[in-house]
């Protein structure tokens, strides 16, 4: 069969195969660790929960405008201003199907054939793909391990060309961890506003930060509206990665360019799960405080975990609920250096029973990325089988690998 060309350009996710492990190994009763999740373990808050029922027996339930009823662009534009320092209006914003869609729509509303998107790794694994799916050419900037992975503007400037449409930030950062200081932030708008370029923030961990480190967005920088593109999502904050709830902040042409390619591709986002998301904007933020105490405690825990073993290292992320330590001067089995993450994560799984994810899949070969968006009591049994698998030259059997 003769595909399009659009799905020939684009790789399936680097993490499928082990994915796909990991369920056969839980069908035949094995206890698994799952250090993999891009998702906060906690429930989605019970006050927003009631309000999806609440639209559901109010009838609720029809079409809605392509860009999301108004009240949810309200909230939406309000919330980002009360807790990132924006200035958007309503009819700047739209309503999208999760932050990744809302992604995808404006690469697809910027990019033409060979445009080109500067994205800085280690990155989120679908932003070349959404590049090459909108027939741009992603160009991945390496950042500084050293540094923290903090991209610096002078590099960014660089590396721009006449074909530089985008640059896409994230911070903090998937899977690094890293948060942007607000000074760098300001230099990288400066750089943007003199190459004419777009900054396209993708802000889905915004409230996950510790230590020092606050909420920020590049958006609340004076003079930033005219190139910067907000990418939100209510996905991670408020525990509801299976609602599909994100939104864009744009000026008012790319604002109009995302909803026209939204109105011909899903309609509109969910009408139920719009007053479920009207409710997270506009209710307490109390559940995100108390999931931050506990995500706190954890990447403390995991942190300090990691660096007790033998040839692992890990600079201290300031944000998100990921790890991401380099092994390669760790070793396995009969002394096998663990810088092909892509083999570690496999036999991590087939031997210790433990998901991780190979660097290879956020441009990062020798690391891996480790979520600690699970228990402390799992954090434990991983830490102790991670080490293990390091330390040992052979399989050794945990009192937890098989289910009771």
């Amino acid at each position: 069969m003769q595909l399009a060309d659009r799905v020939n350009r684009i790789q399936p996710s680097a993490t499928l195969a082990v994915f796909n492990a990991k369920e056969k190994l839980l069908a035949q009763g094995i206890d698994v660790v799952d250090f993999g999740p891009g998702e906060p373990d906690f429930p989605t808050p019970d006050h927003i929960k009631r309000a999806a029922i609440r639209a559901i027996e109010e009838n609720k339930t029809k079409y809605t405008p392509s860009g999301g009823v108004m009240p949810l662009r309200q909230a939406a534009v309000e919330w980002h201003s009360k807790y990132l320092g924006s200035s958007y209006a309503p009819k700047e914003c739209v309503i999208n199907s999760g932050g990744k869609h809302s992604l995808f729509n404006v690469i697809h509303a910027l990019i033409n054939s060979g445009g080109e998107v500067l994205i800085l790794a280690p990155y989120w694994v679908s932003y070349p793909e959404m590049v090459k799916c909108a027939d741009g050419n992603p160009v991945i900037l390496d950042t500084d391990p050293e540094d923290g992975f903090v991209p610096r503007a002078s590099q960014i400037e660089k590396a721009i060309t006449p074909r530089t449409k985008i640059l896409i930030v994230n911070s903090p950062a998937n899977p690094s961890g890293t948060v942007i200081p607000e000074e760098e932030f300001a230099a990288i708008l400066e750089v943007a506003k003199k190459r004419n370029i777009f900054v396209l923030s993708d802000e889905c961990y915004s409230h996950f930060v510790y230590g020092k480190a606050r909420p920020f967005s590049i958006a609340s920088l004076p003079g930033a509206k005219s190139n910067v593109i907000i990418s939100a999502s209510l996905s991670k904050t408020f525990c509801m990665t299976g609602w599909r709830m994100g939104y864009t902040l744009a000026p008012q042409e790319i604002s109009d360019a995302v909803l026209k390619l939204q109105s011909q591709s899903i309609s509109n986002p969910t009408s139920i799960a719009q007053y479920a998301a009207l409710e997270a904007l506009r209710g307490s933020m109390e559940s995100v405080e108390q999931m931050l105490t506990q995500f706190s405690r954890r990447r403390r825990r995991m942190i300090d975990g990691l660096r007790e073993i033998p040839g692992v290292t890990c600079h201290e992320p300031e944000g998100s609920f990921y790890v991401f330590p380099n092994v390669s001067g760790a070793s396995y089995g009969d002394g096998i250096p663990g810088a092909d993450t892509l083999q570690v994560t496999k036999e991590l799984l087939e031997r210790e029973h433990l998901v991780v994810i190979p660097g290879d899949a956020f441009g990062a070969p020798g690391y891996l990325r480790i979520s600690y968006a699970t228990s402390m009591e799992r954090i434990e049994e991983g830490l102790l089988r991670l080490g293990r698998f390091f330390r040992a030259g052979k399989p050794a059997t945990s009192t937890a690998a098989t289910r009771g």
